[in-house]
């Protein structure tokens, strides 16, 4: 029987194709379809990452999916991960208990390169599941706020019931150094909020354009619909950054199925410049 160090040991990594396992330490559930949920290490080899990267993570026997991380850059200790029901990995993810064993490849990828609005106005828009992938972008950002100008943050979904991290967006809201702004597209009797696309809070944003950084993520309709609106309103291309996920299914660029034209969404991105993505995201069979 191994000893207590000889358990701890990681075995070693052949290649970046190699899963490691990952033990769920907690989990909550979001949304009827979304759950987050905390990963610990089996071995003492925490996975270090930057805002915006990804991993594969899977059920054993159930295949595997590209899920961006959305937990603290600065806490790598403890893996989070926001899963949304769309398929069956995806599924047995969301379905994972505590104690149960996971596999991560990664991390993959080129993230939201936060450290590029460095002394710039910070604008940071979320589509519904987009927010997952942001946040470690809002925590960078909280954690080094001097670093910054000024920062805003706005969040859209379709209905008030499909928000998330809601504690943490009230929480942000009572913050003196972050203007948050959050919009549904249909709500029942008794919302207080906003109503409408998240587009529309562009208009009251109120950013300074040629000064600011803008890092935005979620459906791709909703993000070509918000890049061209900050680019009218004079952000540069290359200060509009946004993340694609699609199609990914190795990680490392081997298998082909995320090409978007001459580029691998999983290696030169998942997070690209509008000034690379306008071209084509708008194209037809791309």
């Amino acid at each position: 029987m191994p000893s207590a160090t000889e358990a701890r040991t990681a075995p070693p990594a052949d290649d970046a194709l190699t899963p490691r396992p990952f033990v769920v330490r907690a989990k909550r559930r979001d949304t009827e379809d979304t759950a987050t949920l905390w990963l610990e290490p089996r071995y003492d080899d925490p996975l270090t990452f930057g805002p915006g990267q990804f991993t594969m993570i899977g059920v054993p026997g159930r295949g595997e999916v590209p899920i961006s991380i959305s937990g603290d850059p600065r806490k790598p200790e403890l893996l989070q991960h926001t899963v949304r029901s769309v398929g069956d990995a995806s599924r047995a993810l969301t379905r994972a208990e505590p104690g149960d064993v996971l596999l991560v490849r990664g991390p993959y990828g080129v993230g939201w390169e936060v450290e590029r609005a460095v002394g710039g106005d910070v604008l940071i828009v979320a589509g519904g599941i987009g927010l997952a992938p942001l946040r470690p972008a809002v925590l960078e950002v909280l954690a080094e706020r001097d670093r910054y100008a000024r920062a805003v943050l706005l969040v859209g979904c379709r209905t008030p019931d499909q928000l998330l991290f809601v504690d943490e967006l009230r929480e942000w809201r009572a913050r003196l150094d972050l203007d948050v702004l959050v919009t549904v597209d249909a709500a029942p009797s008794g919302w207080r909020g906003r109503v409408g696309l998240v587009t529309g809070l562009l208009a009251v944003a109120g950013i300074d354009p040629a000064g600011t950084h803008a890092f935005v993520c979620g459906p791709e309709v909703m993000m070509r619909l918000v890049a061209d609106a900050v680019l009218r309103l004079g952000v540069p291309a290359p200060k509009a950054r946004l993340s694609m996920e699609r199609n990914m299914k190795c990680g490392v660029g081997l298998c082909g199925h995320c090409q978007l034209r001459e580029h691998f969404v999983c290696t030169d991105g998942p997070v690209f410049g509008y000034d690379v993505l306008a071209p084509l995201i708008a194209t037809r069979g791309l």
